[in-house]
């Protein structure tokens, strides 16, 4: 008679599942509120201290790691092998069906103590899975409560489960192990380890255990597929709250992020408008709606169709500043009732979502060809960063004030990445080529009369002073820029023949 142990947390569906094992002739073994929960449904399983000979101890911490259980899942199909069990009086047990301790939603909730995360981390739970699958050559394991009634199909058509199929239950059960100790091992660095550690190092090993919670229509072509993944499974997108619109699809994701980031750089009441994750506008104002109409402006044809990003809380007056423009998403920290239903009237396709608290990732992963990049997010620029005037012209306090926008609205462009401003709007944007003095150019092109009199940003130093002719030759009268270059007197040279007065950095942002 084949024998089945089973100890679960999930019971959903196991009434069924156990019925049906033991209408085949499978013998149930079941360890505490398990066995209870068989009994009510009118099954006689044999308690796990039948088996072992031993009561739960430590308020049931312990109840399945013992010989009889664990050599009876892991012996092999030889003759040594069960010779082994029957010296000793165990029987092989042919299948494990068990699910853990609920680790990753007890640590979702609000409030939960580093006590009452502990007591939900699972030890005989994981050492029965692991354990079944590893022998899945002969040994059954069931983790996972939707693989009930495949399994129960194929006993009773074949009496067994073949060799692929048992592979396949040993594949899922190693994912579910693997992912509870990443959430296990994340959850405590986060808890104790100091937070500049965390700031200051990058792990040896990475370990995400990340859970798809949102299939998405496609990625960026529609032959792609995709989806969004979180360390949480009850994680949101982009961490906050979608109010409205439709589906968020993979490049709203990616442009929301963006749009996030670049609002999230102002103190002030600011506005990104971005495309294809580039801005093609960025303006602050003394309300969002005064910022929104500069944000815009700033390249009226490249903002249709655009991501908006609002660092307050959008109003009536932000809405009615929209007027007709095509708008795919619009992201912030709330909106106002009268302004959602309004939206809602007027655009119901756009995406509307309640924004995350500001900040940053800790740390920025992506992929290439053999492996991953992880790095520390750009956080503007370092403590201690000082600015120099490197022309023999300084900045007027209201150039200063047009360079202190435009570096902070540099950051999140593209690189190469130039922007020309005001004080409080971006009026040209260039960025993504792979040559600066074209971006310059791009940049001039979008901004045209309004060049006159603007200040300009680089993200990395000009290579050549072809950069700076191009946007003196265009009006411009400030430039900031990280320095660094071997040509930086050829540079501050043409500023200074074109009376630009010049700052440099020494931070670099380049973001691609």
């Amino acid at each position: 008679m084949p024998r089945a142990f089973i100890s679960v947390y999930n019971k959903a569906g196991l009434d069924v599942f156990a019925q049906g094992l033991a209408e085949l002739g499978w013998d149930l073994v079941a360890s505490g509120g398990t066995a209870r929960a068989l009994e009510v449904v009118g099954l006689q399983p044999t308690p796990v201290e039948a088996v072992t000979q031993a009561p739960e101890m430590l308020a049931g911490r312990v109840k399945t790691l013992h010989p009889a259980i664990h050599a009876a899942i892991l012996a092999r199909d030889t003759d040594a092998d069960m010779e082994t069990l029957r010296r000793h009086g165990y029987a092989p047990i042919d299948m494990v069906v068990s699910n853990l301790y609920p680790f990753q939603e007890t640590i979702a909730q609000e409030g939960i103590s580093l006590e009452e995360a502990i007591e939900q981390i699972d030890i005989g739970g994981v050492a029965l899975v692991r354990a079944a699958a590893k022998n899945f050559a002969r040994v059954i394991v069931v983790c996972d409560p939707a693989d009930y009634p495949a399994v129960l199909a194929k006993l009773r058509v074949a009496g067994r489960l073949d060799e692929d199929f048992r592979r396949r239950l040993a594949v899922k059960a190693f994912a579910l192990t693997r992912d509870y100790d990443t959430a296990i091992h994340a959850y405590l660095a986060r808890e104790l380890l100091p937070q500049e550690s965390l700031e200051e190092e990058l792990p040896p090993i990475l370990s995400l255990g990340l859970t798809r919670i949102l299939d998405l229509r496609y990625g960026e072509n529609p032959h792609q597929r995709a989806g969004l993944y979180a360390v949480r499974p009850d994680a949101t997108p982009m961490g906050g709250e979608v109010l409205g619109g439709k589906e968020l699809s993979y490049n709203n994701l990616l442009d929301l992020d963006a749009a996030w980031r670049a609002v999230s750089l102002f103190e002030q009441p600011a506005v990104a408008v971005i495309k294809h994750l580039n801005p093609t506008g960025i303006a602050i104002g003394p309300t969002a709606a005064d910022a929104l109409p500069l944000a815009v402006a700033s390249d009226p044809v490249s903002a249709f169709g655009g991501v908006i990003a609002v660092n307050r809380t959008v109003d009536e007056a932000l809405v009615r500043a929209l007027g007709s423009l095509f708008v795919e998403a619009i992201i912030a920290p709330d909106f106002a009732p009268t302004a959602q239903q309004l939206l809602g009237e007027q655009r119901r396709n756009c995406r509307l979502v309640r924004g995350p608290e500001p900040g940053l990732p800790r740390f920025e992963l992506r992929s290439v060809v053999g492996g991953y990049l992880l790095q520390r997010p750009d956080r503007d620029d370092s403590n201690g960063t000082l600015w120099h005037v490197v022309t023999k012209r300084r900045p007027t306090s209201d150039e200063l004030q047009a360079l202190r926008f435009a570096w902070r609205a540099v950051q999140p462009v593209k690189s190469n990445a130039i922007v020309l401003a005001t004080a409080n709007a971006t009026v040209g944007i260039g960025g993504g080529l792979p040559s600066r003095v074209d971006a310059v150019r791009l940049a001039v092109e979008k901004a045209g009369e309004r060049a006159h009199g603007a200040a300009l940003a680089s993200d990395a130093f000009f290579p050549f002073a072809d950069g700076i002719e191009v946007a003196a030759a265009a009006g411009v009268t400030c430039v900031i820029q990280p320095g660094g270059s071997i040509r930086d007197q050829e540079v501050i040279a043409a500023a200074d023949d074109a009376n630009i007065a010049m700052i440099f950095t020494g931070t670099r942002h380049f973001r691609h």
